[in-house]
């Protein structure tokens, strides 16, 4: 186990949280099957009013890896979970784990072709998604196209956001839309295929795990290309990290109650919403969208006490003309992740809940937390931190140009840390893996400086990736798209300042004939039919050419300067 010693930031730690937190040498399933031990008739998970015991989690999970092993997945094999925060994400997420399998997380929201890059990069042998339409949203239609091109997939279970509401809830919601070609052979209903198994402790439980070396999780991410590559998770990446963050977070005797709006897709949602709440025996209350007047409601309602999320969240509730209406004094603590929280929207919301939002640090690679402020009353803080590094965490900065000289105080540089919550490797990709490991150090590719009493700041991103409301974008992925626009020339893609996202995408546009522009508004249609919604761009700039380098690469650092100036005479004239 990876030991901190003699680091300035120790000092700041709290009296009820050492330097190096023993966490359990276990399966991740064994979270769940520890609280169901000890807590079996508490709530595990609250969805719209339907409430599911520890116990019957647990069972649940059982009855979907027992049918799993009875289809012949086992270990090494890999199912992927294309859902919403709905109780089905839970249960089939830990039943994965105990079948043997891999789980692979990936956003409902996808497109057909960012759908069918993970799935059969994973070599993902079985699916789980919803079949019915909500809003918009056709969330089968997207991989139904893309279905017949992924050789490995054997097995498709399909589920509806209204299988798990109470009954008059349901009775109240009619018959879910559903898509039609369900009948496909290989296609399952999940409700029929788990209520026909046992709910005995699946025979596979009981072997041994490799918890440092079996993979628990492969969480897809850009990394320093663009390119999305799978970071493998092991049992302890994820185990310790749940582990260490309920810890820091504070476990009470008493069960507490968690709002889970932030998705579980996503690897902040998963260790923080559910793994670590599941250890800590928390009752999760789970909204699959975040919509700022129900989370109010919720929050008013069932009495949150812990709401992890994103800026965009916090600063949609304050800004919410309902706000007053509504009691969110019980909120006592908030882990603000994903992208940078603003100060004033801290310390507004603090003022509003009288509770206690705090920023920390991530990132897939790591499972995800690794640093972050103290989350205890009158415990100091420094406005614009991530905080100190987690216990059993070290961090450090080093040169941008190798990676291989440590930096002083003050001095900025790309953060490096290290860790049992450090990915084992992107999977089948050792290339991508070497360029982000110095030994046993992992960069970030984030650039930062670190003060006298060990506290860490970012200050700026290595690479170019967007961070739109904690969501990550890629240039890339967009330009794309939109080079495949029938009246597009070229295309370059940056991340703008937004008060609201923290960043948005904004497209730098050369059409083809400026006599026929269709417009920003059909552009950004076009974009949407073709890519997840917040990859698509909120500002369009028709331009005459765009900034290059001699041998004709696009120059996005040009883009980005020439916004600052912009920005900066903005303020200026105002």
């Amino acid at each position: 186990m990876q030991t901190v010693t003699a680091r300035p930031w120790l000092k700041f730690y709290p009296p009820d949280i050492s330097a190096n937190i023993d966490y359990p040498i276990e399966p991740l399933f064994a979270l769940l099957s520890e609280t169901t031990k000890n807590h079996p008739d508490w709530v595990a998970l609250s969805y719209m009013g339907k409430k599911i015991t520890y116990k019957e989690l647990d069972e649940l999970s059982n009855q979907f890896a027992n049918g799993l092993i009875s289809l012949g997945v086992t270990k090494g094999s890999k199912v992927a979970l294309i859902l919403p925060n709905v109780p089905q994400y839970v249960f089939c997420f830990f039943g994965i784990l105990k079948s043997g399998a891999s789980v692979v997380p990936c956003n409902p929201l996808y497109r057909e072709k960012e759908l069918e890059f993970q799935l059969a990069n994973s070599e993902s042998v079985a699916v789980v998604l919803l079949n019915n339409v909500v809003g918009p949203n056709n969330f089968y239609q997207e991989f139904e196209k893309c279905r017949t091109r992924l050789s490995k997939l054997k097995y498709v279970f399909v589920t509806s956001v209204t299988d798990y509401l109470p009954p008059l809830k349901k009775q109240l919601a009619g018959p879910a839309k559903h898509i039609e070609t369900l009948q496909k052979e290989g296609t399952t209903k999940l409700t029929d295929f788990v209520r026909n198994q046992s709910k005995e402790k699946p025979k596979t439980e009981s072997l041994p795990v490799d918890t440092k070396n079996d993979i628990a999780v492969i969480q897809y991410t850009g990394g320093t290309t663009g390119i999305s590559k799978g970071a493998m998770l092991t049992h302890e990446n994820l185990v310790s990290n749940a582990v260490i963050m309920a810890n820091w977070i504070g476990i009470s005797k008493d069960q507490e109650t968690i709002l889970a709006v932030i998705p579980f897709f996503h690897i902040y949602g998963l260790s923080v919403a559910m793994l670590a709440s599941i250890y800590a025996g928390q009752r999760i209350v789970m909204l699959p969208t975040f919509t700022p007047k129900e989370v109010l409601e919720t929050i008013h309602k069932e009495k949150i006490q812990i709401f992890p999320g994103v800026p965009t969240m916090y600063i949609a509730l304050l800004h919410h003309p309902e706000l007053a209406n509504y009691s969110i004094s019980s909120v006592e603590r908030c882990v603000s992740g994903g992208a940078p929280l603003p100060v004033e929207v801290q310390k507004k919301f603090n003022a509003v809940s009288g509770g206690k939002l705090v920023e920390g640090y991530g990132l897939t690679e790591a499972s995800p937390v690794t640093h972050c402020n103290v989350m205890r009353p009158k415990v100091i803080m420094k406005e614009g931190s991530i905080g100190v590094p987690y216990p059993n965490t070290d961090s450090k900065i080093v040169d941008i140009e190798t990676g291989m000289k440590d930096l002083a105080i003050g001095e900025v540089g790309e953060l490096a840390v290290r860790g049992p919550q450090v990915m084992k490797g992107y999977w089948n990709n050792d290339e991508e893996t070497k360029k982000v490991f110095r030994d046993e150090w992992l960069l970030t590719g984030d650039i930062a400086k670190q003060d006298e009493d060990g506290f860490f700041f970012i200050v700026d991103r290595k690479k170019d990736l967007i961070d739109a409301s904690g969501f990550k974008v890629w240039p890339r992925d967009v330009e794309e798209v939109l080079y495949t626009h029938p009246d597009i020339k070229e295309a370059a893609v940056i991340g703008v300042p937004d008060e609201y996202r923290g960043e948005t995408v904004k497209a730098f546009v050369v059409l083809k004939d400026k006599t026929k522009n269709p417009g920003a508004d059909q552009i950004k249609a076009f974009c949407k039919e073709r890519i997840a919604p917040y990859k698509v761009p909120k500002i369009i700039e028709f331009v005459d050419d765009l900034p290059k380098s001699l041998v004709g690469k696009v120059l996005r650092r040009k883009l980005r300067e020439g916004e600052q100036v912009k920005t900066s005479e903005q303020k200026a004239a105002s």
